[in-house]
């Protein structure tokens, strides 16, 4: 590829390099060690260095100088992986400008005209791909090749960015690099010849830390179903680690089920991730959780600034946002000076005179006939003019659309009836301050942006919240953790504090004041009283025996916190003080609910709800929202694959009591139906059926159980697990792609083009742990409808004669037995005999005949079955043995129909050449040959295993010459 034009002082420096073709203005050379014999030491010398000093030449071992004649400094213009692709460069240079190089008189500008027109050829090349994206697009395109060279992905699969880093196998580290991609975590290092690749889904990393020993510091470790990792010397680990972790909880957001879990669209697009996008979004998120604003608001503006505070009579610095619908204020200190104004009650915003002491004012007026004054803002004139415009949009949808509130109270009355019902008592307590819409819009923000994801069916939000607070009180809390191991009892004791906010745990007029502080400061303020509560408690808590007595110290001193209030609540409060309340507000954490330090304790040892929370504040005040945000993405994970490992238990109990394989290889074969599954959704096409899978999740489908629905295959998905984990040793061709495309038609019994993992299982477990009989059942019906159509097209039908028994083969037998005469009336008679046995047992199920088309491709699929093994002659002389005794078979019963055949499901005159299972399976047990070959014995765990190593390649490769193709 072209490079921007970079300085090399010294042409040879160190011998590193050796030059294949020169001219006078450009050399072509290749790295020393890359070609030659291997196990020099000059190679395994130069491939350590290329690593330890990140260079490039360990991907690119091939590159071009310009040099000027007469000059120490040469420039490296283009590099390549293979010598047939700098040579394209090569031939482009001597082709197109090495001979009108030689009219320049001053050799700079031979320099400086060759350099503008690589440069010219990078733009061209970059123009509208991924590189062009990014901050430094050069080092980007670089690693970017890297990436697809090492790893050996499909393009589709985004590289996000990249970072220098040591992965630890055991006390040894391997310097490399870390590349991060929308669907992986993929680490190489190539040190003193060996080479290290790792490749890490983020749907299998179930657990993200930071860790600190003494052999590493400020490591971070990735956690697997399987294994860790640990990868540490990041130049900033902050960053390393918030971008590791925000990549994996959006893609097992994205790819697991998160029914309902709300995702960003620009997240839904992973093509449209970068490094900016992430920067981007992991700071709307902020802004959101922070002010609690509705999930779809979008952000717009950041801009440093102070505000004219007046409780303080000075400006307090900090930041201003601004959204679709909101502008925003918070000071440097999270919590000290907020201030959130809706757009909606904006009468205008107006730049003042600029002064020394008042640089770049703003005023933004109200409807309350107040006034906010802004200053120090450095764009001053286009964030006026973009606020502006919003209002203009904004008051234009009001004065469009007023109309429309009527008729709102009956919408409103339907939606609060289907509250989820853990909100019915909040509902009911907002309903008794505020009038029935109000209470509505209140439970709304509280579902849909306070507690995002509480309540969808699985209570996701509320249970990544419980394990947040299980992290806090190991941190915050540390003697009571030392107590109390298992942090799993507390926890779920909590789960009814934050699903009610704590309505249901404590009495009504001190639960009100928790709601309050909740409405002030959002799930903050239920962390912090949670933990109080615990602290408060500590003791008795570390010297409980069980889980009940645990239950009864919380419960009984939530039930005795008191409050000084003993009137009844007011059954709507001033409509006016709402309003101002609800639509300005600016404070700071100073204001808190004062205390009554003049009441009596009483005997019983009451506790005051304002001193419970003044005492939250004080001791965990510095909580943040910033941190809970992380501390919830991080948690996530957890949860989500908590989830995932429930249904994949569940789906193995339903499947095992009607299989027979062992319950590890059960789990193994989910385990690649589960990936087979990603890895269409990673890099698949959109318009196949798995896009009709997720239409059904998001419609529901009433027919089929969850876990029934949770994964299933379309037919390209089935057909390279099929050539997997097929146990027998036919070569892979045509005719085994046309026996694949039939099982799958078998299996798909409700013909919606995708296969069920019980019925995938189903499927194997006959192939590798039936009888014999069975197997040759599933290869029967694989020859007859529905799995063998008509229409089906198969061109070597057309050059294969019909058999016929008139014709009989011709049969090469064993040297021991060339003397012996097949006795065909004996074998007819043992053949009736295990018809009538065969017809008591297959009773119930009886299966259609077979005629003479479909027996031919069912001897093809056998002639196919046995390519490659070790007896294959002795197959095939069994096999034809067999076919030419099914023949007369059929002959016989095609002269004089009824005599002895299974009683058939459709009408049949007698006019038609036809054999029934039975007689199939009746001539195949004449053979020991076949009888051998069908019941050895075939090791499932070996075979999954060499599917694992297999499969994310090989469907890797499929699907990048599929896009390659396009």
């Amino acid at each position: 590829m072209w490079l921007n034009p970079e300085e090399v002082l010294l042409k040879n420096a160190l011998k590193l390099w050796v030059t294949e073709r020169s001219n006078d203005f450009f050399l072509l050379q290749r790295r020393r060690g890359h070609g030659e014999p291997t196990g020099r030491i000059t190679g395994l010398l130069v491939g350590a260095l290329d690593t330890v000093l990140d260079s490039n030449a360990r991907v690119s071992p091939f590159r071009v100088l310009l040099q000027v004649p007469g000059s120490q400094i040469s420039w490296v213009i283009a590099s390549g992986a293979a010598v047939e692709e700098v040579n394209k460069h090569w031939d482009w240079l001597v082709h197109n400008l090495l001979h009108s190089l030689s009219v320049f008189e001053n050799k700079e500008d031979v320099a400086s005209f060759v350099k503008g027109k690589v440069r010219g050829l990078i733009a061209e090349e970059v123009g509208g791909r991924q590189a062009a994206q990014e901050d430094e697009p050069d080092k980007f395109r670089e690693a970017l090749l890297k990436f697809e060279l090492h790893f050996g992905l499909p393009s589709s699969e985004k590289l996000v960015t990249y970072y220098s880093c040591c992965c630890w196998k055991g006390r040894v580290p391997r310097q490399g690099f870390l590349y991060l991609s929308i669907n992986h975590a993929a680490f190489y290092s190539f040190l003193l010849g060996k080479e290290v690749k790792l490749v890490i889904p983020w749907a299998e990393v179930t657990r993200l830390e930071r860790v600190s020993t003494g052999l590493m510091t400020e490591a971070v470790r990735i956690n697997t179903r399987r294994r860790q990792r640990e990868f540490s010397m990041f130049l900033n680990p902050d960053e390393a680690f918030g971008v590791i972790g925000q990549l994996a909880d959006i893609a097992i957001r994205r790819l697991l089920d998160s029914e309902g879990l709300e995702i960003d669209r620009v997240l839904q697009q992973p093509a449209r991730i970068t490094k900016r996008i992430l920067e981007e979004q992991a700071l709307r998120e902020y802004v959101l959780a922070l002010f609690r604003l509705p999930r779809g608001e979008r952000l717009h503006e950041v801009a440093s600034c102070s505000m004219w505070t007046p409780h303080a009579r000075c400006h307090t610095a900090g930041t201003l946002y601004t959204t679709d619908g909101y502008l925003c204020f918070s000071g440097r200190e999270e919590g000290s000076c907020m201030l959130l104004i809706p757009l909606s009650e904006v009468l205008s915003v107006e730049k003042a005179e600029s002064t020394s002491l008042l640089p770049n004012p703003v005023i933004v007026s109200v409807r309350t006939k107040k006034a906010f004054q802004l200053i120090e803002l450095q764009d001053r004139d286009e964030l006026v003019e973009n606020l502006n415009s919003r209002l203009r949009a904004l008051q234009w949808k009001r004065s469009m659309f007023r109309s429309r509130r009527d008729g709102k109270r009956s919408v409103v009355r339907l939606r609060l009836q289907s509250t989820p019902q853990s909100m019915n008592i909040l509902a009911s307590v907002l309903l008794l301050y505020a009038k029935e819409e109000e209470a509505f819009w209140l439970l709304v923000a509280v579902c849909e942006r306070m507690l995002p994801d509480y309540f969808n069916r699985r209570v996701i939000g509320a249970q990544v919240d419980q394990s947040v607070f299980e992290q806090l009180i190991r941190e915050r809390l540390p003697e009571l953790a030392e107590h109390v191991p298992d942090l799993s009892t507390l926890s779920s004791v909590s789960l009814s504090w934050f699903l009610t906010l704590f309505l249901s745990v404590l009495p009504f007029h001190s639960a009100v004041c928790v709601v309050d502080c909740f409405f002030f400061h959002g799930i903050k303020a239920i962390f912090q009283l949670g933990l109080a509560a615990l602290e408060a408690n500590a003791a008795q808590l570390s010297a409980s025996t069980d889980d009940g007595q645990a239950l009864m110290i919380l419960t009984g001193f939530l039930d005795q916190v008191g409050s000084e209030e003993s009137s009844c609540p007011p059954s709507s409060p001033p409509a006016a003080e709402t309003s101002t309340t609800s639509t300005t507000s600016s404070t700071t954490t100073s204001t808190t609910t004062s205390t009554s330090s003049g009441t009596d304790i009483p005997a019983v040892r009451n506790t005051n709800i304002s001193d419970l929370i003044n005492e939250s504040y004080e001791k965990f005040g510095d909580l943040t929202v910033r941190q809970i945000e992380r501390l919830r993405c991080r948690h996530r994970i957890q949860v989500l694959q908590a989830h995932e490992d429930t249904t994949k238990d569940n789906a193995l109990r339903v499947v095992t009591p009607d299989v027979s394989m062992s319950p590890e290889n059960l789990s193994d074969v989910y385990d690649l139906f589960k990936t087979e599954h990603f890895i269409s959704l990673y890099w698949g096409d959109s318009s196949s059926a798995v896009a009709a899978e997720a239409a059904a999740w998001c419609h529901g489908d009433s027919g089929r159980s969850y876990v029934e629905r949770q994964y299933r295959l379309d037919r390209p998905q089935f057909k390279s697990l099929y050539g997997l984990l097929v146990p027998w040793p036919g070569d892979s061709n045509q005719h085994a792609d046309t026996l694949a495309n039939r099982t799958f038609t078998l299996l798909d019994q409700d013909c919606d083009s995708l296969v069920t993992f019980r019925e995938f299982a189903g499927w194997l477990d006959t192939l590798y742990c039936e009888e014999l009989n069975e197997k040759i059942r599933l290869l029967y019906r694989l020859h007859i409808p529905p799995a063998l159509t008509e229409s089906e097209d198969d061109p070597s039908l057309m050059k294969s004669p019909l058999m016929s028994s008139n014709r009989p083969l011709c049969v090469n037998l064993p040297s021991g037995v060339e003397g012996e005469q097949t006795d065909y009336q004996e074998q007819l008679k043992q053949m009736l005999k295990d018809l009538v046995k065969e017809r008591e047992r297959d009773v119930e199920k009886p299966l259609p005949l077979m005629n003479q088309r479909q027996f031919i491709q069912f001897c093809k699929t056998l002639y196919s079955m046995f390519h490659g093994d070790p007896e294959e002659n002795e197959l095939f002389q069994a096999i034809a043995t067999v076919t030419s005794l099914v023949l007369q078979i059929g002959e016989a019963g095609h002269r004089g129909p009824g005599s002895g055949s299974e009683v058939t499901t459709t009408e049949d005159d007698g006019s038609e050449w036809t054999v029934s299972y039975a007689q199939i399976l009746a001539s195949l047990l004449t053979e020991q040959a076949l009888v051998n070959f069908f019941e050895e014995p075939v090791n499932l765990c070996l075979k999954v295993a060499a599917a694992k190593v297999k499969q994310y390649h090989q469907r890797a490769g499929l699907l990048s010459l599929q896009q390659g193709s396009r």
